[in-house]
């Protein structure tokens, strides 16, 4: 449809190539590999933990009795789909796309944005920041996911700089037009805030479009399912201009949005909507906060995901007990035998502890046990990771006798 972004893909002819594929460290290599850099990210990211566990976390809906309620993973593959359409109409690079898609949302926590908002309070309370999915993200995949080598040592994913760069970068809560990367080879941790920088690449900027696309769409179609917008459905087809009885499918709507976008943009103007398309796309996003975000039937849900998190966090932060913490966690097994003893065991992984056999863990020790920040720290990076049950089991492990 539009190929004049091949000459600003990501390859070899692109003058940010080196930063685009450095790592922190060189990757082993195999001479039968016939992998790409960035095939090579997404197989690390398809076989992490992580990954895995997104199809367990709410992507809006807790919980639905219906299968075919959306969940995190499934939101991941949707945005991958959307990006890859995009990507391979404008020439750009679609194993860049699907590297970045795969991965930009394994910072979620349990239980969506709700989960999220929850976890950034504990932050601001206990450690003086933010938690937010993004930052997350990028510092699961830096410091926290690992895949055993061939000699089963336990490594850090170890990700290229487009990709880390497109995790960080993909927030799609945004309403402006004409995306364009930014020139800057910066230090990914110099982000402080969701959105304040652009993508790297056109391909990083690519995903953040798509993220916006997806999530927009799929979720009203999902509210209609679950017949949360039973009320609403007369101003629902005279806002997207569908005739009375007409199917409101996702697939429609993001079909108009993905062939707008691709006709109307260009390296010279960026990634663009028409003023139609894109006045549509911020009155959908206006009617869901309205109408299924901030509906009255998610507000059970919520103080339920409040009381859960809170409970999990506030009962392992009792544990520290400064250079004796992981005897007392050891200890607090015996009464919370999965929660204690799961997270013993993970903490162990980033923590250095001496005379300790560590032989096989080649990741980085990010945690000292003597400073109560970093334990905290660590409790905020162990919830972000549990899945929707696996918090709900664990809560019930601590109220239960």
């Amino acid at each position: 449809m539009n190929n004049n972004f091949e000459k600003v893909a990501a390859n070899e002819n692109n003058p940010k190539w080196k930063n685009i594929i450095s790592r922190e460290f060189s990757l082993y290599t195999r001479d039968n590999d016939i992998r790409s850099e960035f095939e090579r990210d997404y197989t690390r990211i398809l076989h992490c933990t992580g990954y895995r566990r997104l199809k367990h976390k709410t992507q809006v809906f807790f919980s639905p009795n219906n299968d075919h309620i959306c969940t995190r993973i499934e939101h991941v593959s949707h945005v991958e789909s959307i990006s890859y359409t995009i990507a391979k109409a404008l020439g750009l690079n679609t194993e860049l796309t699907k590297a970045i898609a795969t991965a930009h949302d394994i910072g979620h926590s349990p239980f969506g944005h709700q989960g999220e908002k929850i976890l950034s309070i504990i932050c601001q309370r206990d450690l003086g920041c933010t938690f937010w999915h993004e930052r997350n993200g990028l510092e699961l995949v830096d410091n926290i996911e690992l895949l055993e080598d061939n000699e089963k040592n336990r490594q850090n994913l170890n990700l290229t700089y487009a990709v880390r760069d497109g995790i960080i970068s993909h927030c799609g809560e945004v309403d402006e037009n004409s995306i364009k990367p930014r020139d800057e080879f910066i230090n990914l941790d110099d982000y402080q805030k969701p959105n304040q920088f652009a993508p790297y690449t056109w391909e990083g900027c690519v995903v953040k479009v798509s993220d916006k696309i997806s999530y927009i769409c799929r979720d009203i179609e999902d509210a209609i399912t679950l017949g949360i917008l039973d009320k609403e459905l007369d101003n629902l087809y005279k806002l997207l201009d569908f005739k009375s009885g007409e199917k409101i499918n996702n697939t429609i709507i993001i079909f108009k949005l993905i062939t707008d976008l691709c006709k109307n943009s260009s390296p010279e103007k960026g990634l663009c909507f028409s003023k139609e398309a894109l006045d549509l796309m911020n009155k959908i996003k206006a009617f869901n906060y309205k109408n299924i975000y901030l509906s009255k039937r998610l507000m059970p849900s919520n103080r339920y995901f409040n009381l859960v998190i809170n409970e999990i966090y506030d009962t392992l932060d009792e544990a520290y007990d400064k250079k004796n913490t992981i005897e007392k966690l050891d200890n607090l097994s015996k009464t919370y035998p999965k929660l204690f003893t799961d997270f013993k065991n993970w903490l162990l992984d980033y923590t250095y502890i001496p005379n300790r056999e560590q032989s096989k863990l080649k990741n980085k020790i990010i945690f000292d046990i003597n400073n109560q920040a970093d334990y905290r720290r660590s409790i905020i990076y162990f919830i972000s990771g549990m899945t929707d049950n696996y918090a709900i089991d664990s809560y019930n492990e601590i109220i239960s006798f």
